[in-house]
């Protein structure tokens, strides 16, 4: 490629390295667990909660009588237009076992996976009602031992979700209540908990977005 004046090209090169520099400048993540710390982390007295320890470069939730979980500690974190992904997996039990609450705006939220008996996917709570049956609800079957990839993305309008690479949330929040349920109340404003089962969680990342 020839350039006609040496202004021409610096000009030609900088309009080439823009979208690239733009791109890079979008996006900022954060690790908030990097599998040799808990110290980021509280483990919440819900009564009755498993055992809760770091092995093996993963966080392992003990079954409990109801909740076991943890919370983060601090409050630095994003209140809208954030992604927090995670990596979780039941070993035992038939409820959720890897629910994340997270704030949205001014309140909280949870992405409950597996509740209900084990299939329930979905929010809670949208105006006051629950993951089993608001505009959220799916059913999704999670095999015991296996890694699942989590993804919840807060924006003004909405907020998604995705298992793996499959989306299965897609909620507009403009003008609704975005709660949670008075039992994970301590899981804020961070936090993952498992109801009556066992699982290990990992790789915990929050990501900003661009407005």
């Amino acid at each position: 490629m020839r350039c006609f004046s040496m202004l021409a090209c610096w000009t030609l090169i900088a309009l080439l390295a823009w979208p690239l520099a733009a791109e890079e400048t979008k996006t900022k993540t954060r690790s908030l667990f990097d599998g040799k710390s808990m110290d980021l982390w509280n483990v919440p007295e819900f009564g009755g909660e498993g055992e809760v320890a770091l092995k093996e470069g993963v966080i392992t939730m003990g079954q409990g009588v109801m909740l076991t979980g943890i919370t983060y500690k601090n409050n630095d974190l994003p209140r809208n237009n954030y992604e927090l992904t995670w990596e979780a997996r039941r070993t035992m039990g038939i409820d959720f076992f890897a629910a994340a609450t997270f704030p949205v705006k001014d309140s909280h939220c949870s992405f409950i996976n597996g509740g209900w008996g084990g299939a329930v996917v979905g929010l809670s709570s949208i105006d006051g009602v629950d993951a089993s049956e608001n505009e959220t609800t799916q059913y999704v079957a999670f095999d015991d031992n296996k890694w699942y990839r989590f993804k919840v993305r807060v924006t003004d309008k909405k907020i998604k979700a995705w298992i793996d690479d499959k989306q299965v949330v897609d909620a507009n929040i403009e003008g609704k209540k975005i709660s949670t349920r008075n039992e994970v109340t301590l899981s804020q404003p961070l936090g993952f908990s498992a109801w009556q089962s066992s699982a290990e969680i990992r790789k915990i990342e929050v990501t900003s977005l661009a407005k």
